[in-house]
């Protein structure tokens, strides 16, 4: 019973794939010019749509917030009962209808070109009103829907418009891997871009020690500090070397006195460090291959000059790995 279906499925596909190929010959310079208003907007860019093409408004109104372009969904019933007001004259609107004479959309076309709002329609038809009224106009192929009557490949094709038109202002805004982490924080790719910077201590947790101090007091240090590790200073307060928990025991294994002994004497000379701006994720890769638990942490500009300390534990609490 079952194999009834996956020709009608495979059926409902291939008419998707032929929508979006005529959508993919439609691609002009609108889309540049539409690309290019939106990655500018100083303000927000609003879509609305009726019936499903109102679901996928709401859909890529999403999508722009993700990367970088403020943007909202706007109900276009509620428009007409004081909504309106939620648009200015800094927004860019983009309107989508597949035959472009909805008519519940007029009263904010109106609205857009009574204020000279920007207004980008999304449509089928050269003879609608939206095609009209548009300051930039995308056109969408007229399509076979599946069933003949229900919207699914002028959809498709909707929604694939939509995320070109973000994808593009993305790129042209330079908008990169760290502005998108900063509002997705949340969530596996928040953790897979959180940088070094984002999880080491800083400050007073950063146990730090002068070369000429004995480790007698430097055992204290590193004690209150728990985190089985010292970083050792000059004069001049750069770094010069480490000393972790394993390197006391081994000594003390050795039954060496090590109360008189300077740090200078025991500690691992030029540590390993990372720069701040590096993926956590790096970090943990370098610390594998190491066999370390901490790394000391740089400016690019600096690598001589210890500006916070990462533990394995940080990287382990914050859900990398």
């Amino acid at each position: 019973m079952t194999k009834k279906f996956i020709p009608l499925a495979k059926k409902v596909i291939d008419l998707e794939i032929q929508a979006l190929q005529k959508l993919k010959k439609k691609i002009d310079n609108s889309f540049n010019k539409a690309v290019i208003e939106i990655a500018k907007c100083k303000s927000k860019v609003i879509l609305c749509g009726v019936g499903k093409s109102g679901l996928i408004a709401a859909k890529i109104s999403a999508t722009l917030s993700s990367v970088g372009t403020p943007s909202f969904n706007l109900s276009a019933s509620d428009s007409s009962h004081g909504d309106l007001g939620s648009i200015s004259k800094k927004d860019v609107l983009i309107l989508i209808s597949y035959s472009g004479k909805t008519s519940e959309l007029k009263n904010i076309i109106q609205y857009a070109n009574r204020n000279k709002i920007m207004l980008i329609g999304i449509m089928s038809k050269k003879d609608s009103i939206l095609y009209k009224a548009s300051d930039i106009k995308l056109i969408i192929p007229e399509v076979k829907e599946s069933g003949g009557i229900v919207p699914t490949s002028s959809t498709t094709a909707q929604l694939a418009l939509g995320d070109a038109l973000a994808i593009s202002a993305m790129q042209y805004k330079k908008f990169g891997k760290f502005d998108f982490k900063k509002i997705h924080p949340a969530g596996n790719l928040g953790a897979q871009l959180k940088t070094v910077e984002d999880i080491m201590l800083t400050g007073n947790k950063i146990p730090f020690v002068k070369e000429n101090l004995n480790m007698k007091d430097a055992i204290k240090i590193l004690s209150n500090k728990k985190l089985g590790v010292i970083i050792i200073q000059n004069k001049q307060k750069k770094t010069i070397g480490i000393i972790t928990d394993g390197q006391i025991r081994r000594h003390n294994e050795k039954k060496q006195n090590l109360n008189d002994m300077s740090v200078s004497n025991i500690m691992t000379k030029n540590p390993i460090s990372i720069d701040k701006q590096s993926l956590a994720a790096k970090a943990l890769a370098l610390m594998n291959e190491k066999k370390i638990t901490s790394l000391c942490v740089h400016d690019k500009k600096n690598k001589l000059k210890t500006i916070g300390i990462l533990h394995i534990h940080n990287i382990l609490q914050s859900n990398i790995g």
